[in-house]
């Protein structure tokens, strides 16, 4: 393999097409963008080359099985047995269940297999395959409001938007190539940027308005938003009339326009701005800062509302939420959390038997409802409903909401941790499963606007590694013998298997094939036929027809109903978390075994008021959960009474609230209270002064 090979990008989901070629030494000797790649054209950010290159994670290359306290060496041999064994006397017990915990990271392949093994196999409702921890909110809404999950715009829609308005989002650091193209178009459309997030991100500060909430408040703006655009006028009557439902409701249901922008910590002449840049053609982003709420299917619905309220649906408009992980998109068609495969509703009878027949798996041993998502699994862990957990490419140790109780949750556990790099979960496994990665990895990934495209291996994983997709069969057929083929499976055949699944469905990847892919590269579903693929949805020809019952598109009437975690006189700061330029969630490709401090940013004024709190540029953190000692950086980007920390350092989910979105299960990651306090000196004694903020005058 010494030509350059055609592969899709697995650091986000944006789905930049790369080509990468090996050295003669068996490693990964370059990797560049791919100019007739159909998604990208060439275009490509320099952290995804260098993840891909030279990720800076410590790997793991042998099976590991926990012995006298410590991780030691084994063979696969072993390692599996002891996996299998526990694995049956798990589902052997009265009500036995399995944890499963899947990720974004997976390719199609692995993440369809996991599910398959998961629902088929043990029949478990204790399985998420990511997505509660990253767009399920965004998902509920897309359900709710159009009868179908994914956002209905392509990339191609983002040169003829006029206006384009991003909520709570970081685009610019998160999704560098997708926001390269937001700003050419503002440039070459004389359009405008918009940027809602109490942070003055990289992408605000380019903003034409930069609009700033409070924290947490979300919904109210969005809905004093709908408020001023209703009492302008400037809505699309005829389309509303036609397309939509609930609309009386949804006028009936609004807040006053100075009451909600009250609530959000803003003037009602800011809200004007927004809702008249809605007047031109706009396309509406969001991400994190929107989903990871307790009201954040409420507020993605609301922003929906917004794009129908104003006819800003069709080409060159709509909602468009930006999906985190790489293969994010793939999971919600494959993985059979929160629907079967091609998005097959998880209660319905038809799709249930369709999915036990293709499977050869009883009717009986599907689980009957999804189940919860990744904070609800570790509360059944907690409360020992179950007592076995097999993680996949993820993190959770450092990655969910109060990760220290999560730790000691898993650390109580029997652990099974699949993965390519050593992390903070690997560190509680009891086995550890040496997998493949970026480069080494073959299968499909499908990123935010649809597009399925091929991940290629251009070498061999190091040591005795496997592919995810060939650990997940190994331990599939020594529980339900004839699952799976035997591994080594041929990812063709695995995809060819989930596609013939799909067929008919709302998410119809029944037109794509390996042979597809290697000449077209990327093909967007819906594709029923091998002549056809996806283009904007619902919208074909000037018509309409969207996947509710009644073929209309629904407005909502959710409310703000406050933070989860107000503050107060103990905990009078709101900590936030956000990305950092050159890192990925964890962080476990790019920061070395021994993790350095947290780094804070706090606004001076901030740091003025609680000056006996900060020591030798040192602060303490703490939550009603635990608490973190970090490095502080003043910064005037950060409002006052703010405390930002990066998701990429394992101290930061100590800190935040494990209370979740009752429509998704999302986790209120991005506002918690928090106070600063003086570290502890190596002699015991601590700063003087007031560590929590005090009036000036």
């Amino acid at each position: 393999m010494s030509d350059w090979q055609p592969t899709t990008c697995m650091r986000c989901a944006v789905g930049c097409g790369h080509l990468q070629k090996p050295a003669a030494d068996g490693t990964l000797a370059a990797v560049k963008g791919h100019a007739g790649h159909p998604t990208t054209d060439g275009s490509k950010c320099k952290r995804g080359i260098d993840e891909t290159v030279d990720p800076k994670g410590e790997r793991i290359t042998e099976p590991l099985i926990r012995r006298g306290g410590e991780l030691r060496p084994a063979t696969w041999d072993t390692a599996l047995g002891l996996v299998t064994s526990r694995f049956i006397e798990a589902l052997g017990n009265n009500d036995g269940d399995i944890a499963v915990l899947g990720s974004g990271q997976q390719t199609n392949e692995a993440a369809y297999a996991l599910g398959k093994l998961a629902r088929g196999g043990f029949g478990t409702p204790y399985y998420d395959s990511n997505t509660t921890l990253c767009m399920a909110s965004a998902v509920s809404a897309y359900f709710k409001a159009f009868g179908s999950d994914a956002p209905p715009p392509t990339y191609e829609d983002i040169p003829d938007a006029e206006t384009h308005l991003i909520w709570g989002a970081n685009p610019a650091t998160a999704h560098p190539v997708v926001y390269r193209w937001i700003t050419e178009s503002i440039a070459d459309g004389d359009g405008q940027l918009l940027v809602v997030d109490p942070v003055e991100t990289t992408t605000a500060a380019d903003a034409d308005t930069h609009v700033q909430p409070t924290a947490g408040t979300d919904l109210a703006l969005a809905r004093a938003v709908l408020a001023a655009v209703i009492d302008a006028g400037d809505v699309a009557t005829e389309f509303i009339e036609t397309h939509t439902t609930g609309y009386e409701e949804l006028v009936n249901s609004l807040p006053e326009l100075e009451t909600a922008a009250e609530t959000a910590g803003v003037s009602p002449a800011t809200v004007q701005r927004i809702a008249d840049a809605l007047t031109d053609q706009t396309l509406l982003y969001w991400g994190m800062g929107v989903n990871q709420s307790v009201q954040g299917t409420a507020t993605a619905r609301a922003l929906i509302d917004l794009c129908l309220a104003t006819g800003n649906m069709g080409p060159g408009s709509g909602p468009f939420s930006l999906t985190g992980q790489a293969n994010s998109m793939g999971n919600r068609v494959c993985s059979s959390k929160n629907t079967w495969p091609g998005h097959r509703p998880f209660t319905e009878t038809t799709a249930r038997k369709a999915v036990a027949a293709a499977w050869d798996v009883p009717l009986s041993r599907l689980p009957e409802t999804p189940g919860p998502g990744f904070v609800g699994i570790v509360d059944a862990l907690a409360r020992g409903d179950i007592e076995v957990c097999w993680t996949v490419a993820t993190n959770p140790a450092a990655g969910m909401p109060d990760a220290g109780q999560v730790k000691n949750v898993l650390n109580e556990s029997f652990l099974v941790a699949q993965d390519a790099f050593y992390s903070d979960t690997v560190a509680c496994a009891d086995v550890v499963l040496p997998a493949a990665t970026w480069g080494e990895t073959a299968g499909t990934t499908t990123n935010m606007e649809r597009r399925v495209s091929r991940v290629r291996a251009a070498v061999e994983p190091p040591g005795s590694a496997r592919q995810d997709l060939d650990i997940i069969a190994a331990i599939g057929n020594r529980i339900e013998t004839g699952l799976f083929p035997e591994p080594p499976l041929e990812p063709a055949s695995v995809f060819a298997e989930l596609s013939e699944l799909t067929a008919g469905t709302k998410a119809d990847l029944a037109g794509i094939s390996y042979d597809r892919l290697a000449e077209e590269l990327a093909v967007r579903w819906p594709a029923p036929d091998a002549e056809t693929e996806g283009g904007y949805r619902y919208h074909d020809g000037g018509s309409w027809s969207f996947e509710t019952a009644s073929g209309q598109a629904q407005f909502s009437t959710a409310t703000h109903s406050g933070v989860p975690e107000p503050l107060d006189a103990d905990y009078p700061l709101v900590l936030t978390t956000g990305r950092c330029t050159g890192v990925y969630n964890t962080g476990i490709r790019s920061r070395a075994p021994d993790v350095e401090v947290a780094n804070a940013r706090v606004h001076p004024e901030t740091i003025g008021k609680c000056l006996g709190a900060f020591d030798r540029g040192q602060t303490v953190i703490e939550s009603r959960r635990d608490s973190v000692t970090v490095t502080v950086e003043a910064d005037e980007s950060i409002p006052p009474g703010m405390v930002w920390v990066p998701i990429h350092n394992p101290a930061a989910n100590k800190l935040t609230l494990p209370e979740v979105d009752p429509e998704s299960d999302e986790p209120n990651l991005k506002q918690c209270a928090v106070c600063l306090r003086a570290p502890s000196r190596p002699d015991g004694t601590t700063a003087d002064g007031p560590s929590v903020p005090v009036d000036s005058d």
